[in-house]
Protein backbone atom coordinates (compact mmCIF):
# COMPACT_ATOMS: atom_id res chain seq x y z
CA UNK A 1 0.00 0.00 0.00
CA UNK A 2 1.26 3.56 -1.02
CA UNK A 3 0.55 6.75 1.08
CA UNK A 4 1.03 10.09 0.13
CA UNK A 5 2.40 12.79 2.87
CA UNK A 6 2.42 16.11 2.49
CA UNK A 7 2.40 19.14 4.51
CA UNK A 8 2.71 23.09 4.44
CA UNK A 9 1.14 23.84 1.23
CA UNK A 10 -0.12 27.45 2.51
CA UNK A 11 -3.06 27.51 -0.04
CA UNK A 12 -1.09 25.59 -3.01
CA UNK A 13 -1.62 22.45 -4.49
CA UNK A 14 0.75 22.08 -7.32
CA UNK A 15 0.36 20.25 -10.43
CA UNK A 16 3.94 18.51 -9.28
CA UNK A 17 2.02 17.07 -6.49
CA UNK A 18 -0.77 15.70 -7.71
CA UNK A 19 0.90 14.22 -10.21
CA UNK A 20 3.23 12.51 -7.53
CA UNK A 21 0.32 12.04 -5.54
CA UNK A 22 -1.75 9.35 -7.97
CA UNK A 23 -1.91 5.92 -6.89
CA UNK A 24 -1.43 6.53 -3.38
CA UNK A 25 -4.32 4.54 -1.55
CA UNK A 26 -4.25 7.15 1.25
CA UNK A 27 -3.46 10.89 1.72
CA UNK A 28 -2.02 12.10 5.22
CA UNK A 29 -1.61 15.93 5.55
CA UNK A 30 0.29 17.29 7.85
CA UNK A 31 -1.13 20.71 8.29
CA UNK A 32 -0.70 24.44 7.29
CA UNK A 33 -3.12 23.92 4.71
CA UNK A 34 -4.37 27.28 5.02
CA UNK A 35 -7.78 26.64 2.34
CA UNK A 36 -9.97 24.42 2.47
CA UNK A 37 -10.32 23.40 -1.51
CA UNK A 38 -6.54 22.33 -1.50
CA UNK A 39 -8.44 19.42 1.06
CA UNK A 40 -10.95 19.41 -1.30
CA UNK A 41 -8.66 18.72 -4.51
CA UNK A 42 -6.48 16.12 -2.48
CA UNK A 43 -9.40 14.03 -1.51
CA UNK A 44 -10.12 13.98 -5.32
CA UNK A 45 -7.63 11.96 -5.55
CA UNK A 46 -7.40 9.92 -3.11
CA UNK A 47 -8.93 8.99 0.80
CA UNK A 48 -7.38 11.73 3.10
CA UNK A 49 -6.44 12.33 6.77
CA UNK A 50 -5.28 15.93 7.77
CA UNK A 51 -4.50 17.57 10.82
CA UNK A 52 -4.40 21.47 11.54
CA UNK A 53 -1.61 23.52 11.90
CA UNK A 54 -0.37 26.26 13.68
CA UNK A 55 -1.82 28.51 10.50
CA UNK A 56 -5.17 27.02 9.86
CA UNK A 57 -7.38 29.31 12.02
CA UNK A 58 -10.05 29.74 9.70
CA UNK A 59 -13.51 28.73 10.24
CA UNK A 60 -13.39 26.53 7.44
CA UNK A 61 -10.41 24.57 8.86
CA UNK A 62 -10.83 25.13 12.41
CA UNK A 63 -12.61 21.81 13.19
CA UNK A 64 -9.54 19.73 12.12
CA UNK A 65 -8.00 17.34 14.89
CA UNK A 66 -4.84 19.14 15.99
CA UNK A 67 -3.73 14.80 16.31
CA UNK A 68 -4.89 12.35 14.02
CA UNK A 69 -4.04 8.14 14.80
CA UNK A 70 -4.94 5.63 11.58
CA UNK A 71 -4.29 2.18 10.74
CA UNK A 72 -3.18 1.55 7.11
CA UNK A 73 -2.66 -1.82 6.12
CA UNK A 74 -0.39 -3.50 8.53
CA UNK A 75 0.95 -0.12 10.12
CA UNK A 76 -0.34 2.32 12.96
CA UNK A 77 0.30 6.37 11.84
CA UNK A 78 0.14 8.98 14.14
CA UNK A 79 0.03 12.63 12.33
CA UNK A 80 0.59 15.72 14.07
CA UNK A 81 1.90 19.14 12.81
CA UNK A 82 4.65 20.19 14.99
CA UNK A 83 7.11 17.16 16.40
CA UNK A 84 6.93 19.37 19.56
CA UNK A 85 3.61 17.92 19.98
CA UNK A 86 4.34 14.46 19.50
CA UNK A 87 3.28 12.16 22.18
CA UNK A 88 6.14 11.01 24.61
CA UNK A 89 4.39 7.44 24.63
CA UNK A 90 4.54 5.99 21.35
CA UNK A 91 4.12 2.08 21.54
CA UNK A 92 1.90 0.59 19.25
CA UNK A 93 2.92 3.47 16.60
CA UNK A 94 5.11 2.42 13.26
CA UNK A 95 4.76 5.64 11.88
CA UNK A 96 4.80 9.50 12.94
CA UNK A 97 3.95 12.07 10.42
CA UNK A 98 4.99 15.86 11.33
CA UNK A 99 5.07 18.91 9.34
CA UNK A 100 5.61 22.72 10.26
CA UNK A 101 9.52 23.08 9.58
CA UNK A 102 9.45 22.59 5.94
CA UNK A 103 12.69 20.53 6.16
CA UNK A 104 12.29 16.66 4.75
CA UNK A 105 13.45 14.22 7.19
CA UNK A 106 13.37 10.11 7.30
CA UNK A 107 14.41 8.83 10.50
CA UNK A 108 14.21 5.94 12.41
CA UNK A 109 13.92 5.98 16.39
CA UNK A 110 14.22 2.94 17.95
CA UNK A 111 10.66 0.73 16.27
CA UNK A 112 9.47 4.53 15.15
CA UNK A 113 10.14 5.95 11.88
CA UNK A 114 9.79 9.67 11.92
CA UNK A 115 8.93 11.75 8.51
CA UNK A 116 8.55 14.93 7.40
CA UNK A 117 7.76 14.88 4.36
CA UNK A 118 8.74 18.75 4.25
CA UNK A 119 6.33 21.25 2.47
CA UNK A 120 5.09 21.00 -1.03
CA UNK A 121 3.37 25.14 -0.78
CA UNK A 122 5.54 27.78 -1.80
CA UNK A 123 9.36 27.57 -1.00
CA UNK A 124 10.62 28.94 1.71
CA UNK A 125 13.85 30.39 1.91
CA UNK A 126 16.57 27.91 -0.13
CA UNK A 127 14.38 24.80 1.29
CA UNK A 128 13.90 21.87 -1.12
CA UNK A 129 9.86 21.58 -2.15
CA UNK A 130 8.67 18.38 -1.44
CA UNK A 131 6.23 15.41 -0.27
CA UNK A 132 7.03 12.02 0.39
CA UNK A 133 5.95 8.76 0.01
CA UNK A 134 5.06 5.93 2.43
CA UNK A 135 5.30 2.02 1.88
CA UNK A 136 3.45 -0.09 3.67
CA UNK A 137 4.39 -3.69 3.11
CA UNK A 138 3.37 -7.13 5.03
CA UNK A 139 4.64 -5.41 8.21
CA UNK A 140 7.43 -3.15 7.18
CA UNK A 141 7.27 0.62 6.31
CA UNK A 142 9.88 2.63 4.46
CA UNK A 143 9.65 6.22 3.14
CA UNK A 144 10.85 8.53 0.32
CA UNK A 145 10.95 11.79 0.14
CA UNK A 146 10.26 13.23 -3.53
CA UNK A 147 11.44 16.30 -5.05
CA UNK A 148 8.59 18.44 -6.60
CA UNK A 149 10.92 21.47 -8.35
CA UNK A 150 14.41 21.14 -9.67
Amino acid sequence: MRVGLISDTHNLVRPEALDALRGCAHIIHAGDICRRDVLDTLASVAPLTAVRGNNDIGDDLAHLPAHACIELGDATIHVVHDIAEVPKELDGIDVVVTGHSHKPLIERRGDVLFVNPGSAGPRRFRLPVTLALLDIDDGSVDARIVSLLE
